[in-house]
């Protein structure tokens, strides 16, 4: 019977999840208020106040807004090929994309989050997690380029992702999946999930000069899903709080065999606590194989290292490591506010929000107010935690940030509003629609120690009525908020690319002025760069040719070559000459099965072409970069394999026969 009725109230969720409250509200014309467009409107040729970034989903890349605007400024390519500009595709950048598993071109990116200094936002990296096949990257934000990608070991399903502290000096990965760990035997029967399948949180340490990334350790925890995270900061810094579900260990139907418990929990880890434990000698080095992938910008190239061995801590052998608390069932998000006091929970099933105070969890680690303990873990008292729930906050309780004065705004998916309440006397202040099912938010720096509170931006999962149909597959959208007010004030809303889950934004002075204009020509060290038209050649070493080539507007040198035969290896070396600011280059030649390369201004990069087919191929930039674009072009002259055509390439040399040349017409 219990069964039954759990199996309805999940039907239940899921119409109001998918039907309902998916509809437009009424009178939802009235959300938007008078001079809307005006608090949005960037003039041209004017910059936006703030850099919006986005997580792409299961495009697996990320993308660049600006706000107020909403203008798409670039996607920037992580884990997904990307032909746009040969991300994936050139010599230099496919090993971006190693796994232990091998090459893999896809990944579904959920999360975000910027690199911190003293608990504020400081613009030099962004960090972005690969939900499907385990992996964390860092883009440099000067370049805006994906310059470091880690594989995790022992993970599976990096939901639960990258989450720093307060002076990056860590990011920190859980796992969403539990499985056997790398170095167990993963051919085990489903159902003895109990048994054999473990949990795993990652410390992954950043170097504070140039954010080189290590696996410092891992902690090994019960085999239950992980989900959201944030680090604790100013006071409860040297914590992280991370939501949990699944605390059944189920293993097949989660949505009802999950759900059966009233709580699931919070899971506060004490990481300096662990940094204690690894220099008393505790950690215990296990055999794994995870790539770790890096690129160097002075060399415009990447290196795909294959690394083998990790710390571990078994938080179960460990006293004062790691603690439970329990929070409403199915818990989503788990926020810090910028004081680091408040710790919020959101239990997607709950019609609460729960609040959790830092003084009090201590004070309860102290008095060891625990009701027992799970797999090892003490878990502290519900009330000992508590400091208070926001009652009757809306239904489907998601994600929350702090604007900086004292409040907080949760998303609320299922009734497809957003709701704003002080975290002091946890009161309801404001509440406004949106269109519709929202599942993240984003304050610029609202997950900071200094959150700027003029806008909101909420992501939202469905949008059916609110722009152009394109067919069953429609745009997903982000929807911007003034929140300087009491009220929350609608101003913009606009599509998104991909699916949008957590974001990050941040005042565009903290980028803008360091951003790279073009790469020094001299500071090129590439292998293969030609540093001027006079080092351009064309080398054979037995099939292998390789073709030194500059591009300059509005030619190519050389542009001309012959002697290249059918089956031949062929690597482009493509540097582009020009020291101008916003000059790219594109390059690309018939028949070649990749993509095109998009190459910045002072860059190397190469690809691999091998031609099947004797014939004539022309090349060409494909970037529109001057008044004679379309005259930058050249050929390469295939020639059937075992030929004895000399190899030979020129540029302004190799003039058309003029015995052949058709008459000049007369007057």
């Amino acid at each position: 019977m219990k069964k039954i009725q759990l199996v309805a109230i999940t039907t239940l969720l899921l119409y109001l999840l998918t039907g309902t409250y998916s509809c437009k509200p009424r009178n939802a014309g009235s959300a938007v208020t008078a001079g809307a467009a005006e608090k949005a409107y960037v003039p041209p040729g004017k910059y936006d106040e703030f850099y919006n970034f986005v997580s792409g989903g299961f495009n697996g890349q990320l993308s660049v807004y600006g706000l107020p605007s909403g203008r798409l400024l670039k996607i920037v390519p992580i884990f997904s090929v990307f032909p746009e500009n040969g991300y994936g595709y050139s010599e230099e950048t496919k090993p971006m994309l190693n796994t232990s598993h091998g090459f893999v071109p896809w990944d579904d990116q959920h999360h975000l989050e910027l690199s911190q200094t003293n608990g504020d936002v400081d613009g030099r990296w962004i960090f972005a997690n690969a939900n499907n096949t385990p992996r964390v990257a860092r883009i440099d934000l000067s370049t805006f380029k994906t310059v470091e990608i880690m594989e995790l070991p022992n993970s599976a399903g990096n939901h639960s992702s990258p989450f720093i502290t307060e002076n990056t000096e860590y990011v920190v990965a859980g796992t969403r999946f539990a499985v056997p760990f790398d170095n167990d035997n993963g051919d085990v029967p489903i159902n003895t999930y109990r048994k054999n399948f473990k949990g795993s949180i990652s410390f992954i340490s950043v170097d504070k000069n140039n954010g080189n990334m290590k696996l410092a350790f891992q902690l090994r925890v019960p085999p239950i899903d992980f989900d959201l995270s944030h680090a604790g900061k100013a006071k409860s810094n040297g914590w992280f709080f991370f939501s949990c579900y699944n605390t059944e260990q189920a293993n097949t139907l989660l949505e009802v065999n999950a759900s059966q418990r009233d709580k699931d929990f919070i899971l506060a880890v004490n990481w300096k606590k662990a940094e204690e434990y690894i220099k008393e000698g505790k950690g215990k080095k296990e055999t794994v194989q995870y790539a770790h992938n890096v690129y160097d910008e002075k060399k415009h190239g990447a290196t795909s290292t294959i690394e083998k061995e990790v710390l571990v801590l078994d938080t179960k052998d460990l006293a004062d490591l790691c603690y439970f608390i329990p929070c409403p069932k199915s818990p989503h998000g788990c926020d810090v506010d910028p004081t680091g006091e408040y710790i919020v929970g959101s239990g997607k099933l709950a019609a609460l929000i729960p609040v959790f105070s830092f003084d009090k969890i201590q004070k309860a680690i102290a008095d060891k107010k625990f009701i027992g303990n799970y797999d090892g873990i003490p878990v502290i008292d519900y009330d000992a935690a508590l400091y208070g729930e926001v009652k009757k906050p809306g239904l489907g309780p998601l994600h929350t940030e702090f604007d900086g004065r004292g409040n907080a705004i949760t998303t609320m998916f299922v009734s497809s509003e957003i709701v704003k309440w002080n975290i002091k006397d946890l009161k309801i202040i404001d509440r406004q629609p949106t269109y519709y099912s929202p599942g993240h938010l984003c304050i610029p720096g609202g997950d900071s120690r200094n959150p700027n509170g003029k806008y909101v931006i909420v992501y939202n999962k469905i949008t059916k009525d609110r722009y152009l149909p394109t067919g069953p597959e429609l745009a997903q959208a982000a929807q911007l908020f003034d929140i300087t007010g009491d009220k929350m004030n609608l101003i913009l809303d606009f599509p998104t690319v991909g699916e949008p889950h957590y974001a990050q934004a941040i005042e565009a002075s903290k980028i803008r002025d360091h951003s790279v204009k073009f790469y020094n020509i001299n500071d090129n060290q590439n292998a293969f760069v030609s540093k001027g038209e006079a080092a351009t050649k064309v080398v054979r070493d037995g099939k292998r040719v390789d073709v030194y080539i500059t591009q300059i507007r509005s030619h190519f040198s050389p542009d001309n070559i012959e002697g290249v035969k059918v089956g031949d290896e062929v690597y482009w070396h493509v540097t582009n000459l020009e020291q101008d600011w916003d000059v790219p280059h594109g390059f690309a030649v018939k028949g070649a099965n990749n993509a095109e390369l998009l190459v910045m201004p002072g860059e190397t990069q190469s690809f691999k072409w091998v031609p099947e087919k004797a014939g004539m191929y022309p090349f060409y930039c494909t970037d529109f970069c001057s008044a004679l674009h379309q005259e930058m072009q050249g050929y390469i002259r295939i020639s059937p394999a075992g030929s004895n055509i000399p190899l030979s390439f020129s540029t302004g040399k190799n003039l058309p026969d003029s015995s052949t040349a058709p008459p000049l017409l007369d007057k």
